[in-house]
């Protein structure tokens, strides 16, 4: 299968457990691999018969700046929902780094895949 790969989108949002992370916006990465069939629009070379990779940025973006999950595993999960819910999306994976979450630490990530 195809990929449409959307690297490091940052974003700022409040996630997280302790009473700090619920205060204040923080700095997320967000790594997108759409799994598609990109054959028509290879053939085509119209945006109508691929998977609109602006539109759903700002799609992810908007979910992500007005969530307040707790885990970034539920953030993960919405955008993986986001992104399955476009037209020829057949499968995802979404990694969501937290820079900085654990001392000594560049960064904790979840990855996860969802298929439709």
């Amino acid at each position: 299968m195809d990929r449409i790969h959307i690297c490091d989108l940052l974003v700022r949002c409040i996630l997280g457990i302790n009473e700090n992370e619920r205060r204040e916006k923080q700095d997320v990465v967000i790594n997108l691999t759409l799994y598609t069939n990109l054959h028509k629009a290879g053939k085509s070379d119209r945006i109508e018969d691929t998977v609109d990779y602006r539109a759903l940025k700002k799609h992810v973006l908007a979910l992500a700046e007005s969530s307040r999950y707790l885990l970034v595993e539920a953030l993960a999960q919405a955008v993986a929902e986001l992104c399955l819910a476009q037209h020829g999306v057949q499968q995802v994976d979404v990694r969501v780094d937290k820079p900085h979450a654990l001392r000594f630490a560049r960064s904790v990530a979840v990855e996860i895949t969802r298929k439709r």
